[in-house]
């Protein structure tokens, strides 16, 4: 038996911040991103011959800004119904019942759980027997894991559940659950929605996924996202391969400069890094954060920021990549004798000092964190109210005017 397992598809969320990358063709093609990677995954659950496809939750991101969010999904499950191949689906915590009120006829082939307990759907003619639960409502703080019923005995036995296994650090807790509570139902195979990069526990006969989510849409969201294709055996473990789905690709890459003495041996070391970033992208444009780290001879050099952000830009846009950031935290190996040594000392104890005080760190960011705080954390930028990225903003404003003045006294 094979299925195609895939999750938080997030249709139509929007994006931020795309006109800063300078591109209004790959800033179009981000904003209807998250339509394409729906489009390949029904491409891919046809192309493998797919014996039913796994939804587990988010598929989209709250209320439709209008009725053609749902009419796009409509006409992609109505394909596979020409296909003749079912569709299992529940709603996790962003299109929970009382988040989603527009609605539309799906097609016959899709199943929607309900969301007042966990149930089953089974597929005689291949022997396949499928739970799960949707979620009521966003906030879903009970172990859902727990009540899903016991395997049936003689079938393919498959879960579908949109939760925080074990934590899910960084992943707010809805419907949390431990693997033991997935591996006692006895179930083949469970299909997660909820945490947004692939993840899987267990090996031998029954295995639990995260899928991760179809399609990268802020910074944070690095790397090869899809959908996962699972094969199933009698009496053998299932097979799991990650299919990308994604049609742009966002990457963050964190450069040592350590071995470099000059700017262009700065410029040579990260257009390898962005090379190599390009290679494992395919055909897709990437958007690239970059962080140049470090203690090396080339710091003095990196004072022109402009300069070095224009040179890469230039590479950037030979390779079909756009930048979104680039940061600078590189520090000299030692500082001129004739820059004050009490100065540089004063300048590390007060960028310290300040890293160590989070609450006068938190009041000096009050009024920009009212300001722009919330559509910074929409695009995936900077959040004002976390206290170690305002006492990390610290340490690197010590850092950048220790450099400049060792920068300015060599120039």
């Amino acid at each position: 038996m094979r299925l195609v397992h895939a999750a938080d598809i997030h249709l139509d969320s929007p994006l931020l911040g795309l006109a800063r990358l300078g591109d209004d063709a790959l800033a179009h093609l981000l904003r209807e991103a998250t339509r394409r990677a729906l489009e390949n995954l029904t491409e891919l659950t046809v192309t493998v011959a797919a014996d039913g496809l796994l939804l587990a939750g988010d598929i989209y991101d709250g209320e439709w800004r209008d009725y053609g969010t749902g009419r796009f999904f409509v006409e992609q499950m109505g394909r596979l119904h020409d296909e003749q191949i079912p569709v299992f689906l529940v709603r996790g915590n962003h299109d929970a019942q009382s988040e989603i009120t527009r609605s539309l006829s799906l097609p016959p082939n899709v199943t929607v759980f309900a969301a007042d307990e966990a149930g089953t759907v089974t597929v005689d003619e291949i022997g396949l027997a499928v739970h799960g639960q949707s979620y009521a409502t966003r906030d879903v703080g009970a172990n859902l894991a727990r009540a899903y019923p016991d395997a049936i005995g003689g079938m393919v036995n498959v879960g579908l559940l949109h939760t925080a296994v074990d934590g899910a650090e960084g992943h707010a807790p809805y419907a949390p659950c431990t693997v033991d509570d997935l591996t006692r139902t006895g179930y083949d195979y469970f299909a997660l929605g909820h945490v947004h990069t692939h993840r899987i526990f267990g090996d031998g006969e029954r295995v639990a996924a995260f899928s991760g989510n179809l399609q990268g849409r802020n910074p944070r969201e690095t790397g090869p996202k899809g959908a996962l294709v699972v094969e199933l055996e009698p009496d053998r473990g299932p097979v799991l391969r990650l299919e990308p789905c994604d049609v742009a690709r966002w990457a963050s890459l964190r450069i040592d400069i350590a071995a470099c003495r000059t700017f262009d041996d700065v410029l040579a070391c990260v257009s390898g890094h962005l090379q190599a970033t390009r290679n494992d992208a395919g055909a897709r444009p990437v958007v690239a954060r970059i962080v140049i780290v470090g203690t090396s001879p080339a710091a003095s050099a990196l004072i022109d920021e402009e300069r070095l952000r224009e040179e890469l830009q230039t590479v950037a846009a030979g390779l079909t990549m756009a930048l979104e950031k680039i940061e600078v935290r590189v520090a000299s190996p030692r500082p001129p004798a004739s820059v004050d040594p009490e100065l540089m000392a004063a300048i590390r104890a007060a960028a310290a000092d300040l890293a160590g005080d989070t609450d006068r760190l938190a009041v000096l960011a009050g009024p920009l964190e009212r300001e722009v705080g919330r559509a910074l954390r929409r695009a995936g930028l900077l959040d004002l109210n976390d206290r170690a990225t305002l006492a990390d903003l610290a340490h690197r404003a010590g850092a950048g005017l220790f450099t400049r003045l060792v920068g300015d006294e060599e120039a």
